[in-house]
Formats: structure tokens, sequence, C-alpha cells
């Protein structure tokens, strides 16, 4: 292939019939892909440690190949293919090795996000355009973000959806007939990573985009803070419209102020403090617009009321801030005030984010699996200071001590579990040495909830809460940070229903006896 058909190559109607495509890796991702370019023409290899048997399936059906097995060298057969372009899931660090040797030998590599927008055209708007994209990365916060936003936009008559790292492949979403306006896409740091390696003669321009915000996290993966920083910096790259950022993170700003955008894209700060011109904030309880305005300099736009949000359970503050970055996604790209107010009456957080599983005897107990890092789990704990704190899994690599300093004291009591445990225990003995810290040591997925759960109730008393924010990844002891989340509801539950039955059989043993 030359370097001009690959340069020709930005559009759903140009010649990718033949092109030698390799497509690492057949989760939900890869499989988009392969199927993506199946559909175009293209020559498809997937080459996959393992596969889910319902995607394996599909592939002959679709006219793929599939070679399956250890990856832990390149496999002759991906030699042989001699691939023109590689296609790599997002799972594949910049270390492993078929990475490495891409790399090396020159093979052009894409993420499936380069190759959603090569081809984005396929169905587009009455006037003739591709879908607008708005872009949202960052540590935490981004679902709810991406959720918040496409409500936003919808409420406002947009054709409007929610992809990406969110669940929906964003390839999925450019090639459904029925077509859209805007694709709100929430990228993960390694779909980012990839789109950072492009020089694309068209390269991704959204209309807008945010990160959130930035803590440590999946530095076994980039390498370094500075490695993963750098990626998610890449989400703000020829933005045309508006970079959001987070204003009181600085490193947000600092981003945007490297970036290269296209000429007139507007910085657009938001924080929970009073917003100044070309800002979005919060004055007297009143959540506000002074960006998107006609006079920004002396007006601004109610967009909501934290007495509404509370209403709705969205008045925690990193919740607010989540608020702010859609409202100005959603600003960027036409949404009347009316429409971000419209959204939020009927906004319903996912399950397993600062969710309320049972009140009982006075004791709240919430379920905020996916903290999954030290940066969510201090937002959780902002929201419930004083909590007994159920704690712990698999650290990534990450220091976890300043969390326990900085949140740790005011914590009732730390539960601690997963395999990780002993850097908690130690953070906790040198920062929170006055805080009980109870550990989970059984490694039986059954078991551990359940234990989490008799521990807490032993501490608990009228009006506390337990939370469950573990600052760590689920998967040393379960399939993922939902079922992390439904074993401590079901647990939580469990004891209810037994505590219930106590009661009933104290109250009728007399009679009986």
């Amino acid at each position: 292939m030359t370097d001009d058909r690959l340069t020709s190559l930005t559009s759903w109607y140009a010649d990718w019939k033949g092109l030698r495509v390799a497509v690492l890796g057949l989760s939900v991702t890869g499989f988009s892909a392969a199927d993506t370019l199946a559909e175009l023409g293209a020559d498809v290899l997937v080459v996959t440690e393992s596969a889910a048997e319902e995607y394996a399936r599909l592939l002959p059906v679709i006219g793929v190949r599939a070679w399956t097995g250890s990856l832990e060298a390149v496999p002759e057969d991906l030699a042989a293919f001699a691939p023109e372009v590689v296609v790599a899931s997002p799972g594949f660090a910049p270390d492993h090795p078929l990475i490495r040797w891409v790399r090396e030998s020159g093979i052009p590599l894409w993420g499936d996000i380069e190759l959603a927008w090569r081809v984005r055209d396929k169905v587009t708007r009455e006037d003739g355009t591709a879908a607008d994209w708005l872009l949202i990365t960052g540590t935490n916060g981004k679902t709810t973000t991406t959720r918040m936003a496409a409500t936003m936009l919808v409420a406002a008559g947009v054709r409007a959806a929610p992809v990406g790292n969110i669940g929906t492949p964003v390839l999925d979403a450019v090639r459904d007939p029925s077509g859209f306006d805007v694709l709100v896409v929430e990228l993960s740091s390694h779909q980012l990573w990839y789109l950072g390696l492009q020089e694309s003669p068209d390269p991704v321009s959204p209309a807008a985009s945010v990160c959130l915000n930035l803590a440590d996290d999946h530095l076994e993966w980039h390498g370094s803070f500075q490695g993963y920083r750098d990626a998610k910096a890449h989400v703000y790259d020829h933005t045309r419209i508006a970079c959001v950022y987070n204003k009181a993170d600085e490193a947000t700003r600092l981003m945007v102020e490297e970036a290269d955008v296209v000429e007139g894209a507007r910085a657009i700060g938001f924080d929970l403090g009073v917003p100044g011109p070309s800002d979005l904030g919060v004055v007297d309880g009143i959540v506000v617009d002074r960006a998107f305005v006609d006079d920004r300099r002396t007006s601004a736009l109610e967009l909501t009321t934290f007495a509404d949000l509370d209403a709705q359970g969205l008045a925690a503050p990193h919740l607010v801030s989540n608020i702010l970055a859609a409202a100005a996604l959603a600003r960027a790209v036409g949404a009347p005030p009316a429409a971000v107010r419209d959204a939020l009456t009927t906004f319903a957080l996912d399950p397993h984010r600062m969710q309320v599983v049972a009140v009982t005897d006075g004791v709240t107990w919430v379920d905020d699996s996916k903290a999954t890092n030290p940066h969510a789990a201090h937002s959780s704990l902002a929201a419930y200071p004083g909590a007994v704190w159920v704690v712990g899994g698999l650290l990534k690599g990450v220091d976890i001590s300043e969390l326990v300093a900085a949140r740790g004291p005011g914590a009732k009591a730390a539960i601690v579990i997963g395999t990780d445990r002993a850097p908690l225990v130690a953070a906790f003995e040198r920062h929170a040495p006055a805080v009980p810290v109870f550990e989970v040591a059984s490694d039986d997925t059954e078991e551990v909830m359940a234990r989490v759960v008799e521990l807490a109730a032993g501490v608990v008393a009228d009006g506390d809460v337990v939370l469950l924010a573990p600052a760590a990844a689920s998967f040393d002891q379960f399939a993922s940070y939902a079922d992390r989340g439904r074993r401590f509801a079901a647990a939580v539950q469990e004891r209810i229903a037994k505590g219930d039955q106590g009661e009933h059989d104290a109250h009728t043993a007399p009679g009986d006896r």
C-alpha cells in the first residue's frame, strides 16, 4: 500500500477494498472494527489471545479470518499476512510485544477512534455533513458526564447518542442507518494514546472537548504519570468550538493552553465557584452559564438550582462538576438552557455510582463501586464524611497513601478488602492510627461482601453511612466493578432480611411458648 492510498482513506466511500488490515483483540471494540472493515471490503485478519464465543462464531459469517493463541511473541500468521494497517483494541498497552513489533515495522497503527472518524460520513445529516463529535475524558466522571450531555442534547431535540468507552463502540453508531446529529464520545486514556499516534490528513476534530480531571490511574498501562497525562491531553487536539476545562484542576487548564486547536476555539472553564466571563459555575445555589450568552461580561443564564439537583440526588460536589462540564459541551453545540434544566429533572445515575442500596435502622448503605481509583473515592468520601469506609482491591500501581492521609482520619472505621491490602493497612497505621481497621482476608468471592457487611454492622450506629468506595479495581476478586457492587448490595439485603426475621421471631416467641 502506498502512502497516497492511506491518505485517501478518509471516507466511507473511499476505496478500502482489498486493504490488508490486522485487528488486534476480539472484544466488543475489536469485533466492531473487524465488522466495519469487512463491510468496507478490506481483507481482515483478527489476532486475539481468546475470543468470546458470540464473536468467534460471527467472524466466518462476516468473512473475517481469525488467529487465536499466545501473543507473547508475534504470530507467524500475522507476519505472513503483512498487514498494511493495524487496528488495535484499547487493551493493548504500548509495551505489548505486538504493539512494539507494529511500530518498529513502520506499519500504520490505529485505534478504533481513528477508524471511526475516517468513515464517519456513512450516514450524514440533512445538510450532507457527518455528525458532530463531543469528546469526554478524565480520570473520573466520564460516563456520568457523557450520559448527561447526551440527555441534554436529546432534550433539545437533537439526535444524540452516548458512545465510546461508555459501552457502544463509536463504529456501531457511525454505521447506524438512523444517523445522528451529535455523538457524545467517552474516551479512555488508552483510546487517546492511540489517537495521539496519528498524523492524519483528516484528524479527529471535535466540536467541543473536555478533560474533567486528572489523577493517578492506569500507570501500569502508560508506564508513568506523564505518559497518562499526555494521552489525556490529546482530547483537545483540533477542537473547533470549545475546549472545556476544570478550573479546580490546574492540569486541565495547562492541557488547553498547550493544545493545537482550530483557530477560534474558546477555552471554557467550570468549577463550583462564581464564574467569570466564558465560565460556568455557581452563584448562591444557582448553576449558571456565563460562557454562551450574548453579554457574558455582565450577565449569566440560570441552568438549574442546587435545590432541584438535591431532589434528584445530584447535588454532591463532584456530580455538580459533571453537570457543569456536560452543560458546557451541550451549550457549545446549541442546546438551550431549558433543555439542560429539563434533562436534569429526569436524569438518574447509573448503578454503582453513589447508589443508596438500603436505609435500615438509621444506617445508610451506599454502593460507589465505580470509584475504582483514589481520585473517585476522594469525591465519594467528601460526600459522606465520617462513613464506615469499605476500601481495597487491585491498586494498579497507584500510591494509596495520599488518599488515606486526606480522608482516612475522618472515617469512622475502615474495612479493607482485596489482594492489595498491605499498602492500605500500612497507610492507615501511618496516617490514621486512631481509625479502627478491619481486614477481610478471605479470597472467596462468595464470602467477601458477607464478611464486609457483618463487620460494618458491628460498628455502625443510628445516622451512620457504610460506603463502598474501593479506590481500586475489582478484577482481583470480582468479575467487574458492577459485580462487586451487586454483591455488596445483595449482602446488605440478605442481612436486612435476616434481621427482619430475627425481629419477627423475637416478637412471636412468647406466644409460641
